[in-house]
C-alpha cells in the first residue's frame, strides 16, 4: 500500500450530521469520488472534543460506543451511530510509537467511544463504518509544536495503511457565530487567509507559533482544542509535505470549513 496523506477536517457545527445544505457535509458525502478512493487499514483521528493532560488513545475491542458530546440539538441527531470496530493493535502502535518519541507518559481507554468531531465526519467519508478506528486526544495545556512533534513521532503509521485525520474547525469562537446572511467577519476572514497561505506555502512553523504569527489568532481560537488536530496532521506528514486546500466555507460569519489534505 502506498504512503498514506494526512487530513485535516474542519467538522464544523454538530448539525452537519443531519443538515444536507451544508457545503463541507456535501464534500464529506462525497470523499471517495473527490479523489480518495483509497481504503485505509485503519484510521486514526485527533478530534478537538477530547482533551486530556497528557495523551490517551482509546483501544476498543468491539464496536465504538456512539458519544453524543452535544446538547439541545435536534432529536434525530441523537439516533445516529457509527458503530465503527476499535483496533487495540493500533492503539498500542500509537502508544508505543509515542513512548519511544519522548512522550514520558500515554495512557489507553478501553471504554471510551467515538465523539462527535470523530464519528460525524467519518460517518460520511466512511459510512459503512467497517474500518478499525483509534482516537488520540489533544492536550490543551501544551502548544502547537507539541503536537506537531506529536504528529512527527506518529509518521511511521503512514507507511502501515493508517490514515491519520485530524478533526477540528479552521476557526473556532462560538461566541461570535452569527447569521450574517452570507457575510464573513474580516477577522475570521483575515485569520483563515493566512492559514491557507501558510500552510500551502510550507510555513509550518509559522502554524506552530500561530498565536504570535496570525492576525487575530486569539479571537479566531479562544481556546486551542480544534486547532491542535491541525498540527498532529502537518507534523505527520513532515517539514517536506505539501498542504493543499481541498474546501472552503463558512457558517454563521465566523466559522470556516477549511480542509487540508497533506501530500509528502
Amino acid at each position: 500500500m502506498a504512503v498514506m496523506d494526512t487530513f485535516y477536517i474542519s467538522h464544523g457545527s454538530p448539525t452537519l450530521s443531519i443538515d444536507e445544505t451544508i457545503p463541507a457535509g456535501q464534500f464529506l458525502r462525497s470523499w471517495k469520488q473527490n479523489g480518495f478512493p483509497q481504503k485505509p487499514n485503519s484510521i486514526l483521528i485527533i478530534s478537538g472534543h477530547w482533551e486530556t493532560s497528557v495523551p490517551i488513545v482509546n483501544s476498543i475491542a468491539g464496536p465504538h460506543d456512539t458519544i453524543y458530546d452535544f446538547y439541545g440539538f435536534p432529536k434525530p441527531m441523537y439516533k445516529l451511530k457509527y458503530p465503527a470496530p476499535g483496533s487495540p493493535q493500533l492503539a498500542s502502535r500509537v502508544k508505543d510509537l509515542l513512548t519511544a518519541a519522548g512522550f514520558p507518559r500515554v495512557d489507553v481507554d478501553t471504554k471510551r467511544g467515538l465523539d462527535h468531531g470523530a464519528w460525524v465526519p467519518l460517518m460520511f467519508m466512511y459510512p459503512e463504518a467497517d474500518i478499525p478506528v483509534c482516537q488520540l486526544s489533544v492536550q490543551t495545556n501544551r502548544d502547537g509544536s507539541y503536537h506537531y512533534d506529536m504528529g512527527k513521532a506518529l509518521a511511521p503509521l503512514r507507511e502501515e495503511g493508517v490514515l491519520i485525520v485530524g478533526s477540528g474547525s479552521a476557526t473556532h469562537n462560538l461566541r461570535a457565530l452569527r447569521n450574517t446572511d452570507g457575510a464573513v467577519a474580516p477577522w475570521a476572514l483575515e485569520f483563515d487567509t493566512w492559514l491557507k497561505e501558510a500552510l500551502t506555502q510550507g510555513r509550518y512553523e509559522d502554524v506552530n507559533h500561530y498565536e504570535e504569527k496570525a492576525p487575530h489568532a486569539k479571537t479566531a481560537h479562544p481556546w486551542p482544542d480544534h486547532f491542535y488536530p491541525l498540527h498532529v496532521a502537518m507534523g505527520a506528514a513532515g517539514a517536506n509535505s505539501k498542504a493543499k486546500l481541498i474546501h472552503e466555507s463558512w457558517q454563521l460569519g465566523t466559522l470556516s470549513y477549511a480542509s487540508y489534505q497533506f501530500t509528502s
